[in-house]
């Protein structure tokens, strides 16, 4: 299959097109240009909020008047992981697709469609004109990948609709009702940087080709945090021989699983040995168990350039147990919605950053937390908390975002389920999701706002393994006509 044999052509078209434009998290400015520029040229309403959100209205089609207006919602911008060795440039560099049997992928980055497939399909209902629908006004929001900072900006008035269609879902066949809410945590250890005595051998560890994920959706699947596994070596070779630690890396995104970590040490020349066998020994004990999963999960050991300094063995001995204590996973089960994860916690990177004078270090370590409920919520964030004051670190966390309740009522829940029945001759899924969506935020803006969130089959989203799942982005985009076709009436 080529690319030119896509279908649907016309969304998968607006894809590649989107993929040429630069939209790191933060950095939006090219693509929300884009975007206004997109609407500005079809002739159609256009705004653009002081954060970068873009609106583009279009008016109802010929007897499609009298139907509620819906509001098309996507984020425009885009997780940009690589893998390591992949030279990439996220801030100017086109992402290359290519395809991979059924599967769109990315040349060794991020693809993107997450969620760059939402926004090609809303602009791709903007254009086609054959389409029946009602008022509809297309969304596009900035910086949702790094705390929904654009749908938390936006003014009350913005958007202008009574339905809103969240395309930034990840399972086609399943409706999304309601979504957790979250927090980001950061704790900081504080150290000296001290001199390396004489007669060390150097060396690195490196934990690498996991498979990451998101670290909402792909909490529960049994995915190997690297920081975590490195940190258990760590801890392990710190007990038996009295590592110093010079230098730590691993992650990189708040809101991804991390993939791969990295570390540099010195122990006395005389263990040196001892320390490989017990470094193989761990290899083959971890890769053992998270085989089922992790089928390359690699741990290498090598000599590494003498370093002339390193951290405190005190601050070392305190972030490794800290780090080997905090809670990362899944911390509790929803009761109510079999199979939905209630509350989580990610170890989601780990870096050495500067201090006060050329003679400190700050060891910066990244969490975030999920829960569907507010209590939960505070409950994982305050554990995660205790661990690393007791430890001796600073502790931060922000306010983060709201989940968004289930309403099992809804009217264009109806409409999307009844649709994709008529379509495809089997009911969808109705379900509540454990990543963040801007529903919640959309909602205390909008308290009357009717909102389902649905799309095409997504993988390895927020990592280089990112994929889309080709024959669902069709059924995605025929049930999105479907359901603007069957809007309720006002």
């Amino acid at each position: 299959m080529s690319k030119t044999e896509l279908k649907p052509s016309r969304l998968f078209e607006i894809f590649e097109e989107i993929c040429q434009v630069p939209r790191p998290s933060k950095h939006e400015e090219k693509i929300s240009a884009f975007l206004a520029d997109y609407g500005r040229k079809l002739g159609l309403t256009t705004k653009v909020d002081e954060v970068g959100n873009v609106a583009i209205s279009v008016p109802a089609t010929p007897g499609m008047e009298n139907r509620k207006a819906i509001i098309l919602q996507a984020h425009m911008d885009m997780v940009c992981e690589a893998n390591r060795g992949v030279a990439h440039d996220f801030m100017k560099d086109p992402i290359e697709t290519w395809i991979d049997g059924e599967w769109l992928r990315a040349k060794g980055t991020t693809l993107g469609a997450d969620d760059g497939i939402g926004v090609a399909a809303a602009l791709a209902v903007l254009t086609d004109k054959s389409l029946k629908h009602g008022p509809v006004q297309a969304v596009f929001t900035v910086d949702e990948e790094t705390g929904l900072t654009g749908a938390e900006a936006m003014k009350s008035g913005f958007m202008e609709g009574d339905i809103l269609l969240n395309l930034d879902s990840e399972d086609e066949g399943e409706m999304f009702i309601g979504c957790a809410g979250g927090c980001r945590t950061d704790a900081r250890f504080e150290f000296d940087w001290v001199k390396v005595p004489d007669d060390k051998f150097f060396f690195s560890l490196t934990v690498d080709k996991l498979l990451g994920g998101h670290s909402g959706d792909d909490i529960n699947k049994g995915h190997a945090n690297a920081n975590k596994v490195l940190n258990r070596l760590l801890c392990r070779l710190n007990e038996k021989f009295g590592i110093l630690l010079c230098h730590i890396e691993g992650g990189n995104k708040h809101n991804a699983i991390p993939r791969e970590a990295y570390a540099v040490c010195a122990v006395d020349k005389k263990h040196k040995e001892a320390l490989a066998v017990e470094v193989n020994v761990f290899a083959a004990e971890v890769q053992a168990e998270f085989a089922a999963v992790e089928k390359t999960l690699n741990v290498t050991l090598a000599s590494a350039d003498a370093q002339e300094m390193c951290i405190d063995t005190d601050t070392t001995h305190r972030f490794l147990l800290a780090c080997y204590g905090v809670f990362n996973g899944v911390f509790a089960m929803n009761f109510d919605v079999p199979g939905l994860v209630e509350t989580s916690s990610n170890l989601a990177s780990i870096r050495i950053e500067e201090g006060e004078s050329p003679y400190q270090g700050c060891i910066h370590i990244v969490l975030s937390q999920r829960s569907s409920t507010m209590s939960g919520r505070h409950d994982v964030t305050h554990a995660v908390c205790a661990v690393f004051t007791l430890a001796g670190a600073k502790t931060e966390t922000g306010e983060g975002y709201p989940g968004w309740k289930p309403n099992a009522d809804s009217e264009i829940l109806k409409v999307a389920v009844n649709t994709y029945n008529d379509l495809f001759g089997k009911e969808p899924k109705v379900k509540a999701i454990h990543a963040g969506l801007e529903c919640g935020l959309f909602v205390e803006k909008y308290p009357g706002l009717d909102m389902i969130s649905f799309g095409p089959t997504l993988r390895g989203v927020h990592s280089p393994d990112e994929r889309l799942l080709i024959p669902t982005a069709d059924l995605f985009w025929r049930h999105l006509v479907a359901i603007l076709e069957n809007a309720p009436e006002k």
